[in-house]
């Protein structure tokens, strides 16, 4: 069978990859993490660079706004997430699955999406981040239903939050927890829930680099 995958190549221009680097060691001190987490991150994000001209996996191409609004943005929900079993729902190109997998490296993460190229990059980027704790799965949210519930599912992907809670719900465990990502509006997310769910607590989030609000609204089980 040939190789299908994008061709081998620097991700991006060298005095690009330095900014991007210093962005990303400033943003991980901000947020009070690793320094060590940047060269993995560093990869992952010329993993990601590399695959988008062929798979169209972000619309973001400019690798310094990928720092700020992929993995910093990721990174930036870490206090509030739950493991050792974490769900990243429509998880795309592994955000923000990936870059918490590899600040965790002691939980199991699962990263689900329904579109079968997507997975396959999740699939690559697991193996060549060595990231033996990561299973990324092609299937459908309504439709996945795996032996065991998750700590916390958790999400960016999904536009509203009644959606989110009706079909990831099911996924946690009875004391789990299910995160929705959102921007300057948090939506009326609380008045969107099916019955037997609630709204825990609104936090914002702040993002090195990125002026604009991001909050997490954490939800669970009345």
């Amino acid at each position: 069978m040939p190789d299908t995958r994008p061709p081998q190549s620097h991700p991006f221009p060298l005095p690009h990859a330095r900014r991007a680097e210093e962005r990303l060691l400033q943003g991980l001190e901000t947020l009070g993490l690793d320094p060590a987490l940047a060269p993995p991150l560093m990869a992952y994000l010329g993993l990601l660079l590399r695959w988008n001209r062929a798979y169209n996996l972000t619309a973001v191409r400019d690798p310094l706004d990928m720092v700020t609004l992929h993995l910093l943005d990721s990174l930036a929900v870490l206090p509030q997430v739950q493991g050792p079993r974490l769900l990243d729902v429509g998880s795309g190109a592994g955000l923000p699955g990936i870059p918490l997998a590899l600040a965790r490296p002691d939980w199991a993460v699962t990263l689900l999406d329904a579109v079968g190229k997507k997975v396959r990059f999740l699939r690559q980027a697991a193996l060549e981040l060595g990231l033996g704790q990561l299973e990324p799965v092609h299937a459908r949210v309504e439709t996945y239903r795996p032996q065991q519930g998750f700590d916390t599912v958790i999400s960016r992907a999904f536009a509203a939050t009644g959606d989110f809670v009706r079909l990831a719900g099911p996924l946690c465990t009875p004391g789990g927890r299910l995160l929705a990502m959102k921007g300057r509006d948090a939506d009326d997310a609380a008045a969107a829930l099916p019955a037997g769910w609630g709204v825990a607590a609104t936090h914002p989030l702040r993002v090195p680099g990125l002026p604009a609000a991001r909050h997490l609204v954490e939800i669970r089980r009345l």
